[in-house]
């Protein structure tokens, strides 16, 4: 499944311990083994244009002043005949709040709470928390050294957590992991929220919420995502898998703006910025889900839209069969074009960020729109070779990165951010 970036459980739990002198404090097992799954598509206010097909001539209609829908897959209806929200409306609810926090603070800024505590044991957790980062996230950790000390620690906290929430359905411990076991992570979530953290990687993170106008919501949102891990293999179309990827990843993108911060000389929207992560964190998942077809299907997992699998005249035998022929490399070809064009929509909001918050967000999206390149150079093989950037093509984009994130926000006023 989940997300290689950023990102157990009562007493019953497999519980490992963290200690502070002859204290030990009790942590989730969280760091047993790299992996990399998958687990954020653009909104625009008011109306949606999805990236799902293609529509003659609706180019350019995201600018215009008319409101139209553009969706892949037909609205499904009640029985009263009214029309459902689609994943996309969803999401865009949950932007609007993170948008209005992020404005409020801008009016309003926040003072430096502390959660009460030691605060060198507070000190120690985000050090802990910035160690994990380094070990499992090396370039965006070195990207975050360029952060001031609150972002980077706050980011860290936030990285941690995700990870923590990832490790409960991808973890060695997997196999024991009921619904019941994420009810109790998500009110551990609540009360550390409420600034009663259950261990000391708790409290960084709670420390964070409470400095930062971070919502509740898409930590919620993950946990939702591990749930229909546990109870989902199949996707029937876009619009399901979107729903997916928003809750394992374009909540990352969620969580962290309101860290990294708008550039102040910015005249971009708040809501623009926001869904420029939303599309960043999208384009990862579906990068990760494109890269580890072979890797799912040997978990019996298949995260594809199952009609355009059938579009192309595929189906689930031929995912298992691991043969790349024409109708694979044509479905490939699509779908690839759908992630660059969401990483397209995500490179517009990485300038609008404060400038110290540019490099890693821009080194993040250059390596992974990378591997959808390995993936076209293994000639559509992600079956049974896995897509990967060479650590010399790393090092060449890291500068590149660095340059373009000294790219000056924009000069065009989208909307009010205040």
């Amino acid at each position: 499944m989940s997300l290689k970036l950023l990102w157990f459980v009562s007493s019953q739990s497999n519980l490992g311990f963290l200690h502070h002198g002859n204290r030990s404090l009790p942590c989730p097992n969280l760091l047993f083994q790299h992996r990399a799954g998958k687990g954020k598509n653009q909104r625009w206010k008011p109306h949606f244009c999805s990236l799902r097909t293609h529509v003659p001539g609706s180019e350019g209609l995201r600018r215009s002043k008319v409101k139209v829908t553009v969706m892949s897959t037909m609205a499904a209806t009640s029985s009263a005949g009214e029309i459902a929200m689609s994943s996309e409306e969803k999401v865009y609810n949950v932007v609007l709040k993170q948008a209005a926090l992020v404005k409020k603070q801008l009016r309003s800024p926040r003072g430096n709470v502390v959660v009460p505590g030691d605060l060198s044991l507070l000190n120690e957790a985000y050090d802990r928390c910035g160690e994990i980062c380094a070990e499992y996230a090396k370039t965006f950790y070195l990207g975050t050294l360029l952060m001031t000390p609150e972002r980077r620690r706050a980011i860290w906290a936030i990285y941690v957590w995700c990870r923590r929430t990832d490790e409960l359905v991808d973890g060695p411990n997997a196999p024991h992991i009921t619904p019941t076991a994420l009810d109790r992570w998500e009110a551990r979530l609540e009360d550390l929220f409420n600034g009663r953290p259950f261990d000391m990687l708790d409290a960084a993170l709670a420390n964070t919420v409470n400095k930062f106008p971070v919502n509740i919501q898409p930590f919620k949102d993950m946990i939702e995502g591990m749930r229909m891990d546990l109870r989902k293999s199949r996707y029937k179309n876009f619009d399901e898998l979107y729903l997916y990827c928003y809750y394992v990843a374009g909540t990352v993108g969620l969580m962290s703006v309101p860290v990294m911060g708008i550039a102040p000389e910015s005249l971009a929207s708040t809501e623009s910025v926001c869904n420029a992560a939303l599309a960043l964190g999208i384009a990862n998942q579906l990068t990760n889900i494109l890269r580890d077809v072979g890797e799912d299907a040997q978990r019996g997992r298949i995260y594809l839209p199952q009609d355009e699998l059938a579009q192309e005249g595929l189906s689930d035998e031929d995912i298992f069969s691991g043969k790349v022929t024409d109708k694979w490399r044509n479905f490939m070809k699509k779908q690839i074009k759908r992630a660059r064009m969401l990483f397209h929509e995500a490179e517009k909001g990485v300038k609008e960020l404060n400038a110290s918050s540019r490099w890693p967000v821009s080194a993040s999206l250059m390596l992974y729109k990378q591997i959808l390149d390995e993936i076209e150079a293994n000639d559509y093989n992600n079956f049974t070779k896995r897509a990967y950037v060479s650590k010399a093509k790393k090092l060449i984009a890291l500068p590149v990165a660095y340059v373009r994130s000294l790219v000056a926000p924009s000069t065009i006023r989208s909307s009010h951010r205040n």
